[in-house]
């Protein structure tokens, strides 16, 4: 079953299927499924048509997913970047945007990557 182009798995609720899709959360299939009036704890492969066409027809008009909401981040974090803003000299930096710290995490990020320490004795050349 395909929904949004994403490929929904078959064995799970279909509750928890719907979070597959980029932009449906728990929250956001709970409120799907309440809408429909389909029930959470039925498998995704016990839905018929009927019942998925009433899924897509929710998620097109009311919610936007996967390449439609990747595009809009997308476009926010270029304005942040076009206006020079706190954040979006953070994103162009690639360090974190929400304050977290870097003094002693995101190593990575910064490019801070340590060795693991060795004895510190050197061994001596034979000459």
């Amino acid at each position: 079953m395909r929904i949004a182009g994403i490929n929904i798995p078959d064995d799970k609720r279909i509750e928890a299927a719907l979070t597959y899709i980029y932009g449906v959360g728990p929250a956001i299939s709970k409120k799907i499924l309440a809408e429909t009036g389909i029930n959470p704890d039925v498998r995704a492969k016990e839905l018929n048509s009927s019942d998925i066409s009433k899924i897509k027809d929710v998620l097109d008009s009311k919610y936007k997913t996967e390449g439609e909401l990747r595009t809009e981040i997308k476009q926010n974090i270029a304005r942040l970047k076009d206006i020079q803003s706190y954040k979006g000299a953070r994103h162009s930096r690639k360090l974190p945007v929400r304050g977290q710290r870097t003094k002693t995490n995101s190593r990575t990020v910064r490019g801070n990557i340590r060795k693991t320490a060795t004895s510190g004795k050197r061994k001596v050349e034979l000459k």
